[in-house]
Protein backbone atom coordinates (compact mmCIF):
# COMPACT_ATOMS: atom_id res chain seq x y z
CA UNK A 1 0.00 0.00 0.00
CA UNK A 2 1.22 3.54 -0.69
CA UNK A 3 2.23 6.19 1.80
CA UNK A 4 -0.43 8.93 1.86
CA UNK A 5 -0.54 12.51 3.06
CA UNK A 6 -3.97 13.36 4.47
CA UNK A 7 -4.73 17.04 5.10
CA UNK A 8 -7.94 18.61 6.33
CA UNK A 9 -9.13 22.01 7.51
CA UNK A 10 -12.47 22.90 9.06
CA UNK A 11 -13.98 25.43 11.42
CA UNK A 12 -12.89 24.32 14.87
CA UNK A 13 -15.36 22.10 16.70
CA UNK A 14 -15.22 18.96 18.81
CA UNK A 15 -15.06 15.69 16.89
CA UNK A 16 -13.00 16.52 13.80
CA UNK A 17 -10.09 14.30 14.85
CA UNK A 18 -12.43 11.48 15.85
CA UNK A 19 -14.27 11.65 12.52
CA UNK A 20 -11.10 11.50 10.43
CA UNK A 21 -9.45 8.92 12.70
CA UNK A 22 -12.48 6.62 12.49
CA UNK A 23 -12.38 6.75 8.70
CA UNK A 24 -8.66 6.03 8.70
CA UNK A 25 -9.15 3.06 11.01
CA UNK A 26 -12.02 1.73 8.86
CA UNK A 27 -9.63 1.66 5.89
CA UNK A 28 -6.82 0.01 7.87
CA UNK A 29 -4.66 3.13 7.69
CA UNK A 30 -1.90 3.50 10.26
CA UNK A 31 -1.03 7.09 11.23
CA UNK A 32 2.78 7.25 11.32
CA UNK A 33 3.23 11.02 11.79
CA UNK A 34 0.79 13.86 12.36
CA UNK A 35 0.46 17.52 13.19
CA UNK A 36 -2.82 19.06 14.31
CA UNK A 37 -3.55 22.57 15.55
CA UNK A 38 -6.14 25.30 15.79
CA UNK A 39 -5.16 28.16 13.47
CA UNK A 40 -7.22 31.36 13.87
CA UNK A 41 -10.41 29.40 14.54
CA UNK A 42 -9.78 26.68 11.97
CA UNK A 43 -8.74 23.18 12.95
CA UNK A 44 -5.95 21.96 10.67
CA UNK A 45 -4.40 18.52 10.40
CA UNK A 46 -1.76 16.88 8.29
CA UNK A 47 -1.09 13.18 8.68
CA UNK A 48 1.20 10.67 7.02
CA UNK A 49 -0.56 7.30 6.84
CA UNK A 50 0.19 3.85 5.50
CA UNK A 51 -1.97 0.88 4.65
CA UNK A 52 -4.97 2.43 2.89
CA UNK A 53 -6.09 2.67 -0.70
CA UNK A 54 -6.06 6.35 -1.73
CA UNK A 55 -9.27 6.66 -3.75
CA UNK A 56 -11.48 4.78 -1.28
CA UNK A 57 -10.08 6.76 1.67
CA UNK A 58 -10.48 10.05 -0.19
CA UNK A 59 -14.13 9.30 -0.97
CA UNK A 60 -14.82 8.46 2.66
CA UNK A 61 -13.15 11.63 3.98
CA UNK A 62 -15.04 13.71 1.41
CA UNK A 63 -18.28 12.47 2.97
CA UNK A 64 -17.22 13.78 6.40
CA UNK A 65 -19.33 16.83 7.24
CA UNK A 66 -17.75 20.05 8.42
CA UNK A 67 -14.47 20.06 6.53
CA UNK A 68 -13.77 23.18 4.48
CA UNK A 69 -10.96 21.59 2.51
CA UNK A 70 -9.19 18.24 2.47
CA UNK A 71 -6.84 16.15 0.38
CA UNK A 72 -5.50 12.61 0.25
CA UNK A 73 -2.34 12.41 -1.84
CA UNK A 74 0.19 9.67 -2.43
CA UNK A 75 3.66 10.76 -1.35
CA UNK A 76 7.09 9.20 -1.68
CA UNK A 77 8.13 6.77 1.02
CA UNK A 78 10.56 8.71 3.19
CA UNK A 79 11.07 6.41 6.17
CA UNK A 80 14.49 5.33 4.86
CA UNK A 81 15.72 8.94 4.81
CA UNK A 82 17.26 10.15 8.05
CA UNK A 83 15.22 12.82 9.80
CA UNK A 84 16.71 16.14 10.68
CA UNK A 85 16.93 16.61 14.42
CA UNK A 86 16.71 20.19 15.66
CA UNK A 87 19.83 21.64 17.21
CA UNK A 88 18.62 25.20 17.75
CA UNK A 89 15.51 27.28 18.35
CA UNK A 90 14.91 30.60 16.60
CA UNK A 91 12.37 32.87 18.30
CA UNK A 92 10.94 35.94 16.62
CA UNK A 93 8.57 38.55 17.97
CA UNK A 94 7.53 42.03 16.98
CA UNK A 95 4.88 44.10 15.26
CA UNK A 96 3.06 42.09 12.60
CA UNK A 97 3.69 42.87 8.95
CA UNK A 98 4.20 40.89 5.73
CA UNK A 99 7.65 39.49 5.00
CA UNK A 100 8.90 38.36 8.42
CA UNK A 101 8.51 34.64 7.70
CA UNK A 102 10.12 34.99 4.27
CA UNK A 103 13.11 36.97 5.53
CA UNK A 104 13.90 34.66 8.46
CA UNK A 105 13.50 31.41 6.54
CA UNK A 106 15.56 32.75 3.61
CA UNK A 107 18.54 33.25 5.94
CA UNK A 108 18.07 29.76 7.37
CA UNK A 109 17.97 28.27 3.87
CA UNK A 110 21.07 30.18 2.78
CA UNK A 111 23.17 28.60 5.55
CA UNK A 112 21.74 25.13 4.86
CA UNK A 113 19.66 24.96 8.05
CA UNK A 114 16.64 22.66 7.86
CA UNK A 115 13.40 23.77 9.50
CA UNK A 116 12.06 20.85 11.58
CA UNK A 117 9.08 22.67 13.09
CA UNK A 118 7.72 26.18 12.69
CA UNK A 119 4.84 27.82 14.51
CA UNK A 120 3.50 31.34 14.28
CA UNK A 121 0.84 33.16 16.28
CA UNK A 122 -0.71 36.57 16.00
CA UNK A 123 -1.90 38.00 19.32
CA UNK A 124 -3.43 41.42 18.71
CA UNK A 125 -0.67 43.05 16.64
CA UNK A 126 2.20 41.02 18.11
CA UNK A 127 3.67 38.43 15.73
CA UNK A 128 5.40 35.47 17.40
CA UNK A 129 7.30 32.74 15.54
CA UNK A 130 9.21 29.78 17.02
CA UNK A 131 11.32 27.60 14.73
CA UNK A 132 13.07 24.35 15.63
CA UNK A 133 15.94 24.10 13.18
CA UNK A 134 18.77 21.69 12.37
CA UNK A 135 21.76 23.97 11.94
CA UNK A 136 24.77 22.50 10.10
CA UNK A 137 28.19 22.95 11.71
CA UNK A 138 29.29 25.19 8.83
CA UNK A 139 26.49 27.74 9.40
CA UNK A 140 29.05 30.12 10.88
CA UNK A 141 27.58 33.59 11.21
CA UNK A 142 23.91 32.56 11.48
CA UNK A 143 23.22 34.69 14.55
CA UNK A 144 24.78 37.76 12.87
CA UNK A 145 22.65 37.20 9.78
CA UNK A 146 19.51 36.76 11.87
CA UNK A 147 20.26 39.99 13.74
CA UNK A 148 20.54 41.79 10.40
CA UNK A 149 17.07 40.44 9.50
CA UNK A 150 15.79 41.53 12.92
CA UNK A 151 16.94 45.10 12.25
CA UNK A 152 15.55 45.06 8.70
CA UNK A 153 12.16 43.66 9.81
CA UNK A 154 12.03 45.64 13.09
CA UNK A 155 11.54 42.51 15.20
CA UNK A 156 13.50 40.75 17.95
CA UNK A 157 15.18 37.45 17.05
CA UNK A 158 16.95 35.05 19.38
CA UNK A 159 18.93 31.94 18.47
CA UNK A 160 19.64 29.38 21.17
CA UNK A 161 20.65 25.72 21.36
CA UNK A 162 17.71 23.30 21.64
CA UNK A 163 16.96 21.92 25.10
CA UNK A 164 17.23 18.15 25.17
CA UNK A 165 13.92 16.59 26.19
CA UNK A 166 14.18 14.26 29.12
CA UNK A 167 11.66 11.42 29.01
Amino acid sequence: MPTLAVSAVGLDRPGIIAGVAERLAAHGANVTDSRMAILRGHFSMTLIVEGAERDALAADIEALAGLETWSVTEVAEAAANPRSEPTAVVSVHGADHPGILAAVTRVLAEVGANVCDLQTRLARDLYVMVIDVAVPPAAGDLDERLQAVAAEQDVAITLRPVDTDVL
